[in-house]
């Protein structure tokens, strides 16, 4: 009898242990909202992001770097407490990050796409369009300018273009011996360089929604001419296919390619991810139908959540879309689709189609998992203040140097996008900074100040190892994200650089019809001397 109430006792010893153990960490979650770190708004703040991307590229692996980083904030964040650095990792960074609604949006969006790639592939639409392709895209220059024209087709949004350019065109390009890098880099470089100067496009509405006290849609047209790094970015990549101008580490990606190489180094996470028998009566219809079934149901889902069938104009619906829950809806609707056309035209039944959902799920394990330590990361640096740190400096120097003013306010954007991986937190510094300092005085130098928000912050989104974007094209590319980030480096920073001094001319002639040409006969003369210097350099190792 005696054992039994001690039994019985046992489940309210466990509450007590627990609420004890508990109650510390729950104090801290509590006071996280008026806590502020001796760090907060300093420049150690800028150090977490720094040491994750400085890890990745020395050590070539991203999962440990990115939690590095991670760690490295919560130890700032907590004062180098062990308590508070754990609860900071999980309740301030990973389970933060993972019970965010547009966070889990977009994973679902990225399972419901990975789902509909694997049934496209099983149900031989992915194989019939690749034979259709080899019929009519005879070579490798084409099938670069292909995925290009698709992605500056595909302008809705960057986290769709990403996965729907790769989806498509993965099979064309391996058939010509285009290195995943290569795909990878032109599949980002047609993402959020292409969004940024779409009127119609998420991330329009993005940059109109910071723009307070101004017409920001009007604004963002007004800007599109002078977002040099978007528009030379499009120009770079079609110059670089023509002109046959790689360089850096993409010319060893490219040459191994050429020799069937595809990947160039031994990690490949998504090898044999295409290589499912499709069905043999699989036909071309089987792969463009669920694209269009996505592209149409996607663009559908968002206007619906900006308000377009409550009787809100398309343009002002878009400006008001949520992107992840339209994504989320529309690839919903789209998975529906295809599953009814596969079952219909009998290439898949409903238990392959089931089967494909784990197997979508799987293929993008690695992407979602950078995705949430790239967010916990982000994470850790709003916590520390990282935002208010760069948004002094940039007040401190807005009141001299006007005409530069464009220049900096490029190359601030650039760094903050490139240290937080993400475009949008830079635009929501940056472009209220911008449109307070020039309302009302020089509405010109302001427009061209606003683009090189976006610009900045699109270039350092780019560049950087932990940007979603950068991350997403990897996995639409298939490709091992240290490569991507290697070999698209280069190429961003030399982009960067034609920008930067295109916005020095632009600051003082005020005139995109002279900066913007003299931009792009740069952009193109450089890549000229690269392709120069390049073969220069394989000759001597000759």
């Amino acid at each position: 009898m005696m054992k039994k109430s001690r039994f019985r006792r046992l489940p309210a010893l466990m509450i007590v242990f627990l609420a004890i153990v508990l109650c510390p960490v729950l104090a801290f979650a509590n006071d996280a909202a008026t806590y502020q770190p001796d760090m907060y708004a300093t420049f150690w703040a800028l150090i977490p992001p720094v040491v994750a991307i400085a890890l990745a590229l020395i050590t070539k692996e991203v999962y440990s770097s990115l939690f590095v980083g991670i760690l490295v904030g919560a130890l700032f964040y907590s004062g180098f407490s062990f308590e508070g650095t754990v609860t900071h990792i999980f309740q301030g960074g990973i389970v933060s990050v993972l019970s965010d609604p547009y966070n889990v949006g977009i994973i679902i969006f990225l399972v419901i796409l990975g789902s509909m790639v694997c049934m496209m592939n099983r149900a031989g639409g992915s194989a019939a369009f690749g034979r259709w392709a080899k019929t009519h895209i005879k070579t490798r220059a084409g099938a670069q300018l292909a995925t290009i024209a698709l992605g500056v087709l595909i302008f809705i949004d960057d986290y769709f273009n990403c996965l729907t350019v790769g989806s498509v065109m993965r099979p064309i390009t391996d058939s010509h011996n285009v290195s995943r890098a290569k795909l990878s880099y032109l599949i980002d470089a047609t993402a959020a360089p292409v969004c940024i100067i779409a009127p119609i496009s998420s991330w329009a509405a993005a940059v109109t929604g910071f723009v307070e006290g101004e017409d920001g849609f009007s604004l963002f047209i007004q800007a599109i001419p002078y977002n040099y790094y978007a528009l030379l970015t499009i120009v770079m990549m079609i110059a670089l296919v023509l002109l046959k101008a790689d360089y850096g580490p993409m010319a060893i990606h490219e040459k191994n390619a050429l020799n069937g190489d595809i990947y160039t180094t031994p990690e490949r996470p998504y090898a044999g991810a295409d290589d499912i028998e499709g069905h043999p009566d699989g036909r071309v219809i089987d792969l463009v139908i669920p694209i269009i079934s996505l592209i149409v149901c996607c663009v559908i889902g968002m206007i619906y959540t900006g308000g377009f069938f409550s009787g809100v104009s398309f343009v002002e619906s878009f400006s008001a879309s949520d992107a992840s829950q339209g994504l989320t809806y529309g690839s919903f609707f789209a998975l529906i689709i295809t599953m009814i056309i596969y079952k219909i035209r009998g290439v898949l039944s409903f238990k392959k189609c089931m089967e494909c959902l784990p197997e979508g799920f799987k293929a993008m394990v690695p992407a979602i998992l950078i995705l949430t330590l790239a967010w916990s990361l982000k994470s850790m640096t709003d916590s520390l203040g990282a935002a208010e740190y760069v948004a002094g400096i940039m007040e401190n120097c807005a009141g001299s140097l006007m005409n530069m003013l464009p220049a900096v306010i490029f190359l601030i954007g650039c760094f903050i996008s490139f240290a937080t991986g993400t475009s949008w937190g830079t635009f929501g510094i940056l472009i209220p900074i911008v449109v307070s300092v020039f309302s009302g005085t020089n509405h010109t130098l302001m427009i061209i100040s606003i683009s090189a928000c976006m610009a900045g912050a699109v270039c350092g989104d780019h560049c950087s190892p932990i940007s979603d974007t950068t991350i997403m094209s990897s996995a639409g590319a298939q490709c091992e994200h240290v490569n991507h980030v290697s070999t698209q480096l280069p190429y961003a920073l030399s982009a960067a650089v034609v920008s930067f001094i295109t916005y020095i001319i632009a600051g003082f002639t005020q005139n995109a019809w002279i900066s913007l040409p003299i931009g792009i006969l740069m952009m193109i003369g450089f890549l000229v001397v690269m392709k120069r210097i390049q073969r220069h350099l394989e000759y001597r190792k000759k």
